[in-house]
């Protein structure tokens, strides 16, 4: 029985969004399904997918945490 994670960021895809929204878990779940399905012949009822959002203050980028690290590229003209 495959189990699959998938981590995104508690952000949003929207201006004021404060994490996915549950249409688009659905689409990750459906997704991944879709693909070990396909690629590993496994039945839906034997894939568990399971997402877990991380809150912006628990991960980084580059050696800072993530607000500093975009702080700092917004400031020389960096973008993400």
């Amino acid at each position: 029985m495959p189990i699959v994670l998938i981590q995104v960021t508690r952000e949003g895809n929207t201006p004021g969004a404060e994490s996915v929204t549950a249409a688009e878990k659905a689409a990750l779940i459906a997704g991944a399904t879709e693909l070990l399905t396909r690629v590993l012949n496994k039945p839906p009822e034997a894939t568990f997918v399971v997402i877990e959002e991380v809150a912006l203050e628990n991960w980084g980028w580059g050696g800072l945490p993530v607000a500093e690290f975009r702080r700092r590229r917004r400031r020389s003209g960096n973008e993400e």
